[in-house]
């Protein structure tokens, strides 16, 4: 399916061998409402090795982004505006500005896509923004959220759909189920620490992902031995945990692959492997072979691809942090379902819709205004359960 009349060749830039001496460029993108608070809080949280950009239509929620780099879908169509909860209208805002996207991305190796499905912009631009970067070359990977069930039957249905056509133009998808993390609040929680915690766990897949690359560690993987295990993987699912003690890394490790937000039957029938352990320098070899020979069993399959880095951090002291990401499950092409969704009111049948309309050059956005970094909240780095 492709997105443009013209050439993605034609937006590649021609590496220097100063630039390509500098290893792979990540850049994580923000769309939507949801996705831009995710990045946001990344940022905030130090994420290192990547870049951050948030695209959205409305303005007013680009100006008030602590994130600098912002980019304005659909000037022309919204007028900076809302798309009033539809995805085709944030499909329709984002092909307004293909060229101005695939600007952005450019020469980037893996781009990371965040999003809140279920709404209008990050449902509908999302697919949009990763079509782009798969053209482009890069490995392209979406972290998404999935709605409470109390947002209602139509906004469910709409991010089903949405990460269906999502799945068709990345490597890799992970979707995170607020409703199983609803599960794993205590009761009080208010809505604004569920939505933070909701972005820290976006947060975790991507920097459990780029920290085997770009954060010096015990072990260290290159670019291609994380390309080798996501490329073209499909859906894929995260489990992450900390554990305190003698063992930390096995207990760790099997926290992390019986995760409340793993689907049920988990890890098990994975093609790929991507593990991210994370300790200080107390953290001991045979420790690190036993938790990843326990993820791998798990997935009951001999010809698993795994691949792990081994992080330092001195601040872990005696803890040991686990991140597992599985992929290339054999025994589904499809989103596992969370549940089955209450019937809701069909939404009227769209024209079929092309992602090749002509490419047309915008002025540059208007310059923003950057507001003071977010705070960002305490209570998930004290509270050891990670999801």
């Amino acid at each position: 399916m492709g997105l443009m009349e013209m050439n993605p060749e034609d937006l590649k830039f021609e590496i220097e061998e100063e630039e390509a001496a500098q290893g792979p460029r990540f850049k994580v993108i923000g769309v939507g409402g949801g996705g831009s608070s995710a990045v946001a809080r990344m940022m905030g949280e130090g994420l290192e090795g990547v870049e951050f950009c948030v695209m959205n239509t409305d303005l007013q929620a680009l100006r008030s982004s602590p994130v600098p780099c912002k980019v304005q879908l659909g000037a022309k169509l919204l007028q900076g505006l809302g798309t009033g909860g539809d995805p085709e209208v944030g499909k329709q805002a984002a092909l307004e500005d293909t060229q101005r996207i695939a600007e952005y991305i450019g020469r980037a190796s893996m781009v990371f896509i965040t999003a809140g499905l279920g709404g209008g912009t990050g449902t509908g631009a999302a697919p949009v923004v990763a079509s782009l970067a798969k053209e482009l070359g890069a490995l392209t990977v979406a972290i998404v959220t999935k709605p409470f069930a109390f947002e209602g039957p139509l906004c469910l249905q709409r991010a089903e759909k949405g990460l269906a056509e999502l799945a068709a133009n990345v490597d890799t998808v992970i979707a995170i189920p607020n409703e199983r993390l609803l599960g794993l609040l205590p009761r009080g929680t208010t809505f604004m620490q569920a939505l933070k915690a909701a972005d820290d766990v976006l947060r975790q897949a991507v920097q459990g992902i780029s920290d085997i690359i770009v954060t010096p560690g015990l072990i260290n993987r290159d670019f291609s031995n994380i390309r080798a295990t996501m490329a073209g993987s499909g859906f894929a699912m995260m489990g992450t945990a900390v554990a305190t003690g003698e063992d930390a890394a096995i207990a760790a490790a099997r926290q992390a692959i019986s995760c409340p937000l793993l689907e049920e039957g988990g890890i098990t029938g994975a093609g790929g492997l991507l593990i991210n352990i994370t300790g200080s320098s107390k953290l001991g070899l045979h420790e690190v072979s036993e938790a990843c020979t326990l993820i791998r069993e798990a997935t009951g399959r001999s010809d698993v691809q795994l691949t792990f880095g081994v992080v330092l951090n001195e601040s872990m002291g005696e803890s040991v942090k686990v991140t597992v990401i599985a992929t290339g499950f054999s025994r589904r092409s499809s989103p596992p379902e969370e549940r089955e969704l209450p019937a809701a009111k069909p939404e009227p049948p769209s024209e079929p819709q092309t992602y090749a309309p002509p490419v047309i050059p915008m002025p540059p956005p208007e310059e923003v205004s950057e507001e003071d970094d977010i705070e960002t909240p305490a209570y998930l780095r004290r509270n050891r359960l990670l999801f």
